[in-house]
């Protein structure tokens, strides 16, 4: 019998993806993960590859779809609120790491040459209605 794949969620970093593992695994769904390895190496990695992918088997997977659209998938605030989009009020907003600035670009290259976790990192937050970067203050 020849199984195939799919995925059903991409996260920027391992640890989420871990969590997620464990919540699919606890009902019963095997699952595997991609590119968690390289991504533990160096974070900053997760945007060039696409980030650690969840996988499963295809007769689970809208098994697993379903229990994934039960979890909260975006961003809050210290408060637990939800964060909105200074641009269209929407409250689709996920955080990711940038590399926009000298400081993190040399964090980056640093960290590339001595596979070395990055010291500084710059965060940022991002739209999924309308595209929109911003920080969050």
């Amino acid at each position: 019998m020849n199984e195939s794949f799919k995925t059903v969620a991409v996260f920027q970093y391992s640890s989420e993806a871990q969590i997620i593992k464990a919540y699919l695994e606890s009902e019963g769904i095997q699952v595997f993960m991609v590119d968690n390895f390289t991504i533990d190496i160096d974070p900053l990695f997760s945007n060039t590859i696409g980030g650690v992918k969840l996988k499963v088997l295809s007769n689970q997977e809208n098994k697993a779809l379903e229990l994934l659209s039960s979890i909260k998938k975006y961003s809050l605030n210290d408060d637990g609120k939800a964060i909105h989009c200074p641009n269209c009020n929407s409250e689709k907003i996920q955080m990711f790491t940038t590399v926009r600035d000298l400081r993190s670009f040399l964090w980056y290259v640093f960290g590339l040459f001595f596979v070395a976790f990055p010291l500084y990192v710059k965060y940022t937050y991002k739209c999924r209605n309308c595209n929109t970067e911003f920080n969050q203050k």
